[in-house]
């Protein structure tokens, strides 16, 4: 399945106002609401691959503060529990009471804190004892009356002790971070970028531009080194993202490109291991993008999963 150009991606979306910043996000279709939520370094445009894919459902995509199309303020702590209120943010100001999540990398971990904040709901808890960690302003939406019914994630950092991180990624989560962002340029994007991907599978030289145009889209590759502290959080909130795998009842499957470097069988199978009657899909020959290297695998997967619950 080819994807959508960039312009009419672009052309499809809205923005709406997150912390006096504009947010893009595109919404097409109708039926079930289906949440689509994109990793790091890329963009909402990823799914541009698989859009047309999910004719039965109502497709919600946004893009991250940071990221793509939305603002990219400079001076701003961007972390994945604020970006998980601007996704239930979203959902509110479009009246969205049920939804189901597809995720990738970045996203998955969102997709993690919604979880959390589900169970937490569905019990009556407070946040927890890891409140107190927790950005006080970035839990705007703990009253959010919109119930999670399934996550299918792609590729990502699911259980923190089994990412892989790049060398650039290091570099960037490092002291030197803001330093090494400065010296990122295309050649060198493409080059790492390229490396995670199946080797049968790897973007043409077009796609490569258009992911790396994205990026740059309001200088962002500025902020890098701020948007790579989720490896941090992960870290940070570990027991929190990790054990709601473990315990929810809400549905969930995992689809992996097992060539992956850095998300890949490894982390599928260590998954395997933790969560019960896991249910786990491997796309063999495909990387760390199973959404742009194999778009049918994943609608065709995606759509058994929902048939299945």
């Amino acid at each position: 399945m080819s994807p959508i150009s960039v312009n009419t991606w672009k052309g499809k979306g809205q923005y709406f106002n997150y912390r006096d910043q504009n947010i893009f996000y595109v919404d097409e279709g109708q039926g079930p609401a289906l949440v689509l939520l994109h990793g790091f370094p890329t963009s909402s445009y990823d799914w541009s691959y698989v859009w047309h894919g999910f004719p039965q459902y109502r497709k919600i995509a946004p893009d991250f503060i940071g990221f793509g199309y939305s603002d990219k303020p400079g001076k701003y702590h961007y972390s994945l529990i604020d970006q998980a209120s601007l996704v239930e943010g979203l959902l509110e100001k479009l009246n969205i009471r049920d939804y189901h999540i597809l995720a990738h990398d970045y996203g998955d971990t969102v997709a993690q804190e919604l979880l959390a904040r589900h169970e937490a709901r569905k019990h009556r808890k407070e946040p927890g004892k890891d409140s107190s960690i927790l950005e006080t302003r970035s839990w705007t939406n703990s009253d959010s009356q919109s119930r999670l019914n399934s996550i299918c994630f792609l590729n990502g950092g699911l259980i923190p002790d089994t990412h892989r991180p790049r060398t650039i990624q290091k570099l960037l989560n490092s002291p030197l971070g803001f330093i090494i962002s400065r010296f990122i340029n295309q050649k060198k994007f493409e080059k790492s970028f390229a490396e995670v991907f199946g080797k049968d599978t790897r973007p043409s030289a077009e796609e490569l531009q258009t992911f790396w145009e994205l990026i740059e889209h309001n200088n962002g590759v500025r902020i890098y080194h701020k948007l790579i502290r989720y490896m941090r959080e992960r870290k940070q909130f570990f027991d929190r993202w990790v054990n709601p795998l473990l315990e929810s009842d809400v549905p969930m499957r995992l689809i992996d490109g097992p060539e992956d470097p850095v998300s890949g069988r490894h982390l599928a199978e260590r998954y395997r291991e933790l969560v019960t009657d896991a249910d786990v899909v491997y796309l063999e020959g495909i990387g760390h993008y199973p959404q742009t290297e194999d778009p049918d695998g994943v609608i065709q997967n995606y759509r058994s999963f929902r048939e299945s619950i």
